[in-house]
């Protein structure tokens, strides 16, 4: 099965959004009282369009709020953030809001994983009776270089990494498609274009095929993922396209 990628979707770069998102919300917050679009331009150095398309996504994840006057003024969701006690429980509740969302918008089971002391760990996710999750038949721990999850992840880390983990997980055949010779996964890892989502084509299980976009804020290592039923894997072009250019939301609370 052979997948083209549309060269402007799949260069999209969460990772700007992210850094661009927070220079607003630094403006933001910096002000207190309110601030324009006009001053929020200058002050970000962001074009017009660019600012504008940045506000909506904002006020749609309830970081900001416009008052009557037009300015924009800190939201909900920063506020439950950025309150010392609950932080946690705002963000987990946040996440998977986003996440429900999300599965919406691109039809498919999507998930957060996390690289958390050498291990591979789905630390959220999202399904439903029309998207239903992937069955997880072989421990996600132990085969990460079958899973698009799990090659997004290592993909992250550098050879000395992808190296240690290969060294305590053996690379055992999982399906006809399953990768098992190392040699072979560490070049393909190297080759992968860190804005173009990795791919699983029924790698991991058969009847099933899955897309990841890395997601790393700060030093953490993580991944957006989505998985559709193989009957569907006509949709997993567009699906892997909105997945990665849905990723600044849900990066963006993993940053803050």
């Amino acid at each position: 099965m052979a997948l083209k990628h549309d060269k402007d979707a799949s260069s999209y770069k969460p990772h700007q959004s992210v850094q661009h998102a927070l220079r607003v919300l630094e403006a933001v917050a910096r002000r207190g009282v309110g601030i324009t679009d006009t001053e929020l331009a200058r002050v970000t150095g962001l074009p017009v369009d660019q600012l504008t398309h940045m506000l909506r996504m904002l006020r749609r994840e309830g970081y900001v709020q416009q008052a009557a006057d037009g300015a924009y003024l800190a939201g909900a969701t920063l506020d439950r953030l950025g309150a010392a006690d609950g932080h946690e429980s705002a963000l987990t509740a946040k996440l998977q809001l986003t996440l429900d969302e999300l599965r919406d918008t691109v039809g498919a089971a999507v998930y957060i994983s996390r690289y958390i002391d050498g291990e591979v760990r789905i630390t959220q996710y999202a399904s439903g009776p029309e998207t239903p999750p992937v069955n997880e038949w072989v421990d996600f721990r132990v085969s990460a270089h079958a899973s698009a999850v799990g090659k997004s992840l290592l993909g992250q880390l550098d050879v000395n990494g992808r190296r240690d983990h290969l060294s305590r997980h053996k690379m055992a055949r999982l399906t006809s498609r399953t990768i098992t010779n190392e040699k072979v996964l560490l070049s393909k890892l190297a080759a992968q274009p860190a804005t173009v989502p990795v791919l699983d084509l029924q790698e991991y299980a058969v009847g099933t095929v899955c897309a990841a976009v890395p997601i790393t804020a700060g030093s953490s290592v993580g991944c957006l993922a989505l998985s559709l039923p193989v009957e569907h894997a006509h949709r997993l072009h567009h699906a892997a396209d909105r997945l990665n250019q849905s990723a600044a939301p849900v990066l963006l609370s993993l940053a803050i």
